[in-house]
């Protein structure tokens, strides 16, 4: 698969998943995931699917801080209607890495490792920030993801004009991809870590 190198040098994350201990898919239940699995899921690679995948990490990292999340421990919460906006691309890719499922979801072994109605979304409007909590212990943040800092290149939106045009030629279609991934790459590559962009709050 041939897709930018950038890809790979982002942040991945590290889980723990006591059902695929159980049935013996990972040892230990350790699994790790990287930013093109979430790409892979979503079939592109955007600011949104970026965001999602680094509040994730930020959210598990303050959850988790001595070891690694519990995939299928944590229970999340959307802000919005799963059909506002972008609010089920970013779902899709929580539930990638958390394992936190709708009422779609796996619904367990004995009453073990339910993955089941663990995401939920809002009905209220004016929220941005998802909420991650633990199931074993009540431990609860919120993330909000703010790309102010981050700002696309000045000239995205001609170049996508150009690209979408019918008769777009191949350099055209390039010079787009190349600005809109540039953002990206500069979301996870540089702000990974950036409070100012992955906004935490302590909910107890």
């Amino acid at each position: 698969m041939n897709y930018p190198a950038f890809y790979e040098q982002a942040p991945r994350i590290r889980m723990r998943d006591p059902l695929a201990a159980f049935l013996g898919a990972a040892e230990d239940g350790l699994l790790e995931y990287s930013y093109i699995d979430a790409v892979r899921l979503a079939g592109h690679s955007c600011p949104t699917v970026a965001g999602a995948w680094l509040m994730a990490r930020t959210a598990l990292h303050a959850l988790y801080p001595d070891e690694p999340a519990e995939r299928g421990g944590i229970a999340v919460r959307m802000p919005a209607a799963e059909d506002e906006g972008v609010t089920g691309v970013i779902a899709q890719v929580l539930t990638l890495i958390t394992g936190a499922a709708a009422g779609n979801g796996f619904h367990g072994i004995g009453g073990r490792f339910v993955r089941q109605s663990l995401l939920g979304f809002s009905a209220a409007s004016g929220a941005t920030a998802v909420q991650f909590s633990r199931r074993d212990n009540g431990a609860a943040v919120a993330v909000e993801l703010d790309l102010s800092a981050v700002p696309s290149a000045p000239n995205l939106r001609e170049l996508m004009v150009a690209a979408l045009h019918p008769g777009a030629t191949t350099e055209q279609r390039a010079a787009f991809a190349q600005a809109w991934q540039g953002r990206v790459q500069r979301l996870l590559l540089d702000h990974a870590d950036d409070p100012q962009v992955l906004r935490l709050t302590r909910l107890n």
